[in-house]
C-alpha cells in the first residue's frame, strides 16, 4: 500500500526518525526489535530474503528500484527534502526500510546443519563485518558464528556495507568463548585459523574438507592466542614482501574463495 507523505513528523514514520547508529542501538536496547536497511538495492535484497518488513520510506525516483512487493506492505512515498528531515541526514540512496529482527538460532544448531562456516572473533568494525557478510554470501559460506564481543550485524552501517546480504547468511553467537569452539570438532569440522605469522603454512596447502570452519580475528590484533589454540591449522595468505597483512574483509574473501569457492 503506497501512501504519499509530506510531514516529516508524521507518526507513521517513527521507525525512521533520526537514524544514527547510536539512536538505533538505544532503540534496540529498549526493545525496538527491528533493524534498518538503507538504499534501494539493500532494501530489495532484504525483501528477497523473506524477512518481515515493518515499513518502507522511499523517494519517488527510487520506487521502481525496489522491485515487486506485497500490496499489504506499508510504503511511504516522500520527496527528498522530507525524507532527509525524517532520517536526520542527507540520504542520497533514497530508500530505507524497517525490518523485524529475525529469531537467532543456537550456535550448535546452526553449525549442525552447515558444512562451510566462518567464525569471527572481536570483529567490532561495522564496515569490516558487513564486507565479510557480503563475501560470505557470494562465496559459499552457509553460516557465521560470532564471539560475544563482535558488533551487531543488524546495525544500519553493517547492513548497508553487506548490500543486504546479512539477511541471507544466518548467524549466531557462540558461547562460552573460545571453549564453545569444541562443538565444531564434535561435529567433524576442520577448524582453520587465519594468521599474519610469516612462519605459518600458506592457505594454499590446505585441502578442502567436507566440513570446514574458518576463524578470523579483528583488524590489527588478529585472532587471540586462546582462539588459535583451538584451531586444527593456523595458516597465512601468501603476500609479497613489505605489507604485513591485509584488511580483514579482503583476507576473508580470499580465504572463502580458496576453501569454499567454486571457481
Amino acid at each position: 500500500m503506497i501512501t504519499e507523505v509530506d510531514d516529516p513528523a508524521d507518526a507513521r514514520l517513527a521507525d525512521f526518525f533520526d537514524l544514527t547508529d547510536r539512536e538505533l542501538r538505544r532503540r534496540a536496547e529498549e526493545g525496538g526489535g527491528f533493524f534498518i536497511a538503507e538504499g534501494a538495492t539493500v532494501v530489495r535484497r532484504v525483501l528477497e530474503s523473506g524477512c518481515q518488513i515493518r515499513a518502507v520510506l522511499v523517494m519517488p525516483s527510487k520506487l521502481a528500484e525496489l522491485g515487486d512487493f506485497s500490496d499489504s506492505l506499508p510504503v511511504y512515498l516522500a520527496p527528498p527534502a522530507v525524507l532527509n528531515r525524517v532520517v536526520g541526514f542527507d540520504l542520497h540512496r533514497g530508500a530505507v526500510a524497517s525490518v523485524v529482527r529475525p529469531h537467532q538460532l543456537e550456535a550448535a544448531d546452526l553449525a549442525g546443519s552447515a558444512r562451510r562456516l566462518a567464525v569471527l572473533e572481536g570483529m567490532n568494525d561495522h564496515e569490516n563485518l558487513g564486507a565479510i557478510f557480503r563475501s560470505a554470501s557470494a562465496l559459499g559460506v552457509e553460516a557465521i558464528l560470532l564471539d560475544p564481543t563482535c558488533a551487531d550485524p543488524w546495525y544500519r552501517r553493517c547492513v548497508r556495507v553487506s548490500m543486504g546480504e546479512v539477511a541471507h547468511v544466518p548467524f549466531s553467537r557462540i558461547t562460552p568463548w573460545p571453549d564453545g569452539l569444541a562443538v565444531l570438532r564434535e561435529l567433524g569440522f576442520l577448524v582453520v585459523g587465519l594468521t599474519p605469522d610469516p612462519t605459518a603454512p600458506s592457505i594454499e596447502t590446505v585441502s578442502r574438507s567436507n566440513r570446514t570452519a574458518v576463524l578470523l580475528g579483528a583488524e590489527g590484533t588478529g585472532l587471540t592466542r586462546q582462539a588459535l589454540s583451538r584451531c586444527d591449522l593456523a595458516v597465512r595468505i601468501s603476500m609479497r614482501p613489505g605489507p604485513d597483512s591485509l584488511n580483514v574483509g579482503h583476507a576473508a574473501a580470499i580465504a572463502f574463495h580458496r576453501l569454499f569457492g567454486t571457481g
